[in-house]
C-alpha cells in the first residue's frame, strides 16, 4: 500500500550589501545578497524544510547547524542533495514540489526556469515535477520595503 506525506516550509532572510544573491540554486547579478551561515538560499531552505517535515524529521537547523564551521557559506544544493538522500534512505520519494519566492526585488520570474533545472537537479525530479512561483510583498513590511526575501515550499513524497 502506498503512503503520502505533506510537508511546509519557510525561510527569510534579510537583504544586506556584498553577498552573493542566490536562490534556488541560481546565482543573481547583484550588489546585495541574503545574510545566513550558509549562501542563505532561503528558497532551497524551505524546499529542505518542506521534504523534512513531510518525513517527520527536525528542520535544517538540526541537520545543518549554523553553528558548524563547516556549513559556513556552503552551496545550499549540496544541503538540498544531503536532504533528499536521507529522504530516499528513509523509503520515501519526493512526488513533486511547489514553492513561492516572496521579493520586491531583484526580478524573480527570468529566472524561473534555471531555479527549476537547478532544484531538479538536485532532487531528482524532472523541472515539470517542481512548480515555482515569483511574487511581491505588495510594499507591506520588511518584505515589501525590499529589505528581506522569503520562500513558502510544499512537498508530497510518496512511500
Amino acid at each position: 500500500m502506498r503512503s503520502f506525506r505533506i510537508g511546509h516550509g519557510y525561510d527569510i532572510h534579510r537583504l544586506v550589501p556584498g553577498r552573493p544573491l542566490v536562490l534556488g540554486g541560481v546565482k543573481f547579478d547583484t550588489d546585495y545578497g541574503l545574510d545566513g551561515h550558509s549562501d542563505a538560499d532561503c528558497l532551497t531552505h524551505a524546499i529542505c524544510d518542506a521534504l523534512l517535515g513531510a518525513a517527520a524529521l527536525p528542520d535544517i537547523g538540526h541537520f545543518f547547524p549554523n553553528t558548524d564551521p563547516a556549513y559556513r557559506n556552503i552551496d545550499s544544493q549540496i544541503l538540498l542533495q544531503r536532504v533528499n538522500a536521507e529522504i530516499v534512505r528513509l523509503g520515501y520519494n519526493i512526488v513533486n514540489i511547489d514553492a513561492s519566492v516572496i521579493a520586491e526585488k531583484p526580478k524573480i520570474y527570468p529566472r524561473l526556469t534555471e531555479m527549476k533545472a537547478a532544484l531538479a537537479q538536485s532532487t531528482g525530479l524532472s523541472p515539470d515535477e517542481i512548480g515555482l512561483k515569483a511574487t511581491t510583498n505588495e510594499g507591506v513590511g520588511d518584505l515589501g520595503r525590499g529589505l528581506a526575501i522569503a520562500a513558502h515550499a510544499v512537498c508530497l513524497l510518496s512511500r
